[in-house]
């Protein structure tokens, strides 16, 4: 049963949240404070973790980019409804996606559920090496190598670079990558692929591998090598 690990002070929302979870099949799990929920991921395995921006300790911004540091665990932020900041903030510190507060059970339940999906489709889909130049990426064990150097991606930056990947050159439109990095229809604007974009440019420099197309989208351009 896939572990989820939820940070957020709200101490009504917890066991209602797990109980509703459970009937998905899925194990909520829950910590108060940020050091709390630090230690459990640092001491057992989550398959996801959902993070409140309002926290005490630190916000659910420092908490992310903590949890950046040591780990590339799918991240799912609560946010303010309307907060179109607070999106772009999570989403540039390595969040992989959002909910605006207060949201209903069952979507929080789907994003989790599109996540781990995700997951599992990447793993049945590896067994493959893909080669360019000075770049190789391995779909089974999620691993980058830029020049030589392994490289840490969160889970959203790996499965871009894998999509774009799958075909180079072809160029994505920022609605086709959201509706296949989602896996639904997204009301998540179009700024959200630019910021991801960003952030896996700056892990792959020096190579200057994804190219923009004006008007257009997004398309790997690199030489290819072998594929195993």
């Amino acid at each position: 049963m896939p572990r989820i690990l939820l940070i957020d002070d709200d101490a009504h929302l917890a066991a209602p949240l797990a109980s509703y979870f459970a009937r998905f099949d899925l194990a909520l799990d829950s910590a108060a404070r940020p050091s709390e929920g630090l230690a459990k991921l640092r001491a057992g395995h989550y398959d996801a973790a959902i993070l409140d921006v309002m926290l005490p300790e630190m916000d659910g911004f420092a908490l992310c980019r903590e949890i950046r540091k040591e780990s590339d665990v799918p991240i799912v932020m609560l946010t303010a409804r309307g907060e179109v900041m607070d999106r772009v903030i999570g989403l540039e510190l390595g969040a992989d996606d959002y909910l605006p507060k207060p949201f209903e059970p069952r979507e929080l339940v789907a994003r989790v559920q599109t996540i781990l999906r995700r997951q599992r489709s990447d793993a049945t889909a590896s067994g493959r090496l893909l080669r360019f130049e000075n770049l190789s990426i391995d779909l089974d064990k999620r691993e980058v190598v830029r020049m030589g150097e392994r490289i840490e991606l969160t889970s959203t930056e790996f499965e871009l670079l894998a999509l774009l990947s799958d075909a180079p050159g072809r160029v994505w439109s920022r609605d086709d990558i959201l509706n296949r990095l989602r896996g639904h229809e997204a009301d998540l604007y179009t700024r959200a692929v630019d910021i991801v974009v960003s952030r896996l440019r700056r892990k792959l420099e020096p190579l200057d591998c994804i190219k923009t197309v004006r008007n257009a989208g997004y398309a790997l351009a690199v030489g290819r090598g072998a594929t195993e």
